[in-house]
């Protein structure tokens, strides 16, 4: 199932008068890997949470499939956007792990084998299969997190929003992540990461959205956006482009350049 997404020019206030998000558009095509990067505060995790009902405009509209999801309950649409949290703390509370990933599935109908495909395919994608009867805080944290995602992929939902993913991972686990994300998109689903790690969204997303104060100020492929006429933009937002985008410039690579020509043009420099 392929699902789109339209985010239509929402603004959002938080009970106690701080805006997080002015007049926000935004459209996702299905099977699109989008990164969304700003510091602290710019409205990342806002605007993710718009996208499954958690948080709902102050004004403006979500739609899902051109449909709008104001009057959808969270219940619903958790079928269609599935989200995991920055911290898996936030998330988890079954006392064992395959229960924890079973519970999503579940409460949207699952039952008998198909459950047991979905939670053995969601542990099998995240390097946790073995680990069924474990609780879940006898794990370390980098290994809750991975659990938390493998909690959203059992949900099998068209659309998957990760917050923060890579945090607490060791390269294995980056690299874990990574290929899932490629895995998802391949079958057509739709990724979205909130992240402030440039390497990871350099290597592995195709499309970077950058906010700052609530609002888009960067929208496009890693290559523009990283590329140096946006370095001023960035650094407004407090971010720096990934170190590959800053050494590709000096050598006239790129902002998005290969190891392979990275190390040949160093290779090749004057000594």
């Amino acid at each position: 199932m392929s699902v789109s997404v339209a985010v239509d020019e929402v603004t959002f206030r938080y009970p106690d008068g701080t805006q997080a998000l002015t007049r926000v558009g935004l459209a996702l095509a299905p099977g699109e890997r989008v990164a969304l990067i700003g510091q602290n505060g710019s409205g990342k995790s806002t605007l993710i949470r718009q996208l499954n009902g958690l948080l709902r405009p102050t004004m403006g509209r979500v739609l899902l499939d051109g449909r709008d999801i104001a009057k959808r309950h969270v219940a619903e649409l958790a079928a269609l956007v599935s989200l995991a949290f920055q911290n898996p703390d936030r998330q988890i509370f079954a006392s064992t792990v395959a229960a924890e990933v079973g519970f999503g599935p579940r409460n949207i109908g699952r039952r008998g084998a198909e459950l047991e495909r979905a939670v053995a395919d969601a542990l099998d994608a995240v390097g946790l299969t073995g680990l069924e009867r474990r609780h879940p805080y006898d794990l370390g944290f980098s290994t809750r997190k991975l659990l938390a995602v493998a909690s959203v992929l059992a949900m099998e939902a068209p659309i998957v929003v990760l917050d923060e993913p890579t945090t607490g991972q060791d390269a294995r686990g980056v690299a874990r992540i990574e290929a899932l994300v490629r895995a998802l998109t391949a079958q057509g689903r739709t990724v979205i990461a909130a992240t402030h790690d440039m390497r990871f969204v350099a290597d592995t997303f195709g499309r970077v959205v950058v906010m700052r104060d609530g609002r888009i100020v960067l929208d496009g492929a890693p290559a523009t956006v990283f590329g140096q006429s946006n370095w001023d933009a960035l650094d407004s937002t407090h971010l720096e482009p990934p170190l590959a985008a800053r050494i590709g410039a000096r050598l006239g690579l790129g902002s998005t350049p290969t190891i392979q020509a990275l190390l040949a043009a160093l290779a090749n420099r004057p000594r």
